[in-house]
């Protein structure tokens, strides 16, 4: 009988998003440099997505993380982030659930308070800068690859919606961001299925209206992920906003998938494409503080701390401070006699794309 498929996992969590960390899946990985790591992935590893992602050992608002060997030098590691959606090349909230476990289990074992990690990621080197108190990582400021504006004010034709303006930004991914009042809704969990519906549906139009294509990695393109916002930042009021993650395709003629999760953190690429947006409209500026907060009211702080150009486009640099924390540890197992080797989805807590 062949050997069943172990795979190790710290299991963290972001301000709230859950991160499972993959500490010995490297082997099954392939390619020189990230972007090829991460094309392998997506062409190859969709398998191991599904299974560490879904039922019977995953849940809709998961995440994970692979923790592959640096390809530059001097870096840590390198990651390759699983979402419900797919592969994508990076994520605020799952480098902070990287870091604090990278750290708080020995994979990088540097004494101090204050602990330096470079990581490899498939839209560049991420610079990370760990707090550490007796062992325990109390904070993680991620130094994000530079983020900038596609358009403001995007006008995206959304069924049910009609016209709504929206802001494309690129902070790690590309968002559509738009106000969640110019769609009538409150940024309130008790809403999450109304919101998780709208960010869909902005998804759904974004993919058939908007082109963006990364300008120095053509691999990395599309709308991703839909940012639903507080609107303009006025002084005396907290930003807040919650990112909808769409679990698999959403098609104009089937409302029933036109649905998601809610990122239970600030999101930190959200976060560094919002304060992007900000910059843009002149509300937030170089070395500013910017507090956000996701919806259940755990918090991101931001921080822009410079400008730059990315091939011919104006760019910020933006930094997000989050907190993780170890909720577990655990070794997944895949038998090979196991009817579900991709895991399974129902339709009472998933939404029908999943499946």
């Amino acid at each position: 009988m062949t050997s069943p498929l172990l795979l190790d996992a710290v299991e963290v969590h972001a301000e709230g998003e859950p991160g499972r960390i993959l500490t010995n899946a490297a082997h099954l990985v392939q390619g020189e440099t990230m972007a090829e790591r991460l094309a392998y992935c997506r062409e190859n590893l969709d398998w191991l997505r599904r299974l560490m992602l879904r039922e019977p050992r995953g849940y809709p608002g998961l995440c994970a993380v692979i923790l592959l060997p640096p390809v530059n030098a001097g870096s840590d590691f390198g990651i390759v982030v699983m979402e419900q959606g797919g592969f994508t090349p990076m994520s605020g909230s799952n480098t902070i659930c990287a870091v604090t476990a990278a750290i708080e289990t020995g994979i990088v074992d540097r004494p101090g308070p204050v602990v330096e990690v470079l990581i490899d990621t498939a839209v560049g080197r991420v610079h990370a800068t760990a707090r550490v108190d007796g062992g325990k990582v109390t904070s993680v400021t991620v130094a994000n690859v530079p983020s900038f504006v596609v358009g403001l004010d995007v006008p995206l034709e959304v069924p049910e919606y009609g016209t709504v303006p929206v802001d494309i930004v690129f902070g790690g991914q590309y968002f559509a961001q738009a106000k969640a009042a110019d769609l009538g809704l409150d940024l309130d969990p008790s809403r999450g299925k109304e919101l998780a519906r709208a960010g869909a549906l902005i998804r759904m139009a974004a993919a058939e209206q908007i082109h963006a294509v990364h300008p120095e990695n053509p691999g990395v393109s599309g709308v991703n992920l839909v940012m639903l916002h507080s609107g303009d930042r006025v002084p005396g009021m907290q930003a807040r906003n919650t990112v909808i993650l769409t679990s698999g395709p959403v098609l104009p003629n089937d409302p029933t998938t036109w649905t998601g999760a809610l990122d239970r953190s600030p999101c930190g690429t959200g976060t560094s494409s919002r304060m992007a947006a900000l910059h843009a409209r002149g509300q937030l500026a170089i070395g500013e503080d910017f507090s956000h907060k996701s919806i259940i009211g755990t918090e991101f702080i931001g921080r822009l701390t410079g400008e730059t150009m990315v091939a011919g486009h104006s760019a910020v640099l933006p930094t997000i401070t989050g907190r993780g924390w170890i909720t577990g540890r655990g070794q997944w197992t895949l038998d090979p006699t196991d009817p579900f080797p991709t895991g399974y989805t129902v339709g009472d807590i998933w939404g029908p794309a999943s499946a």
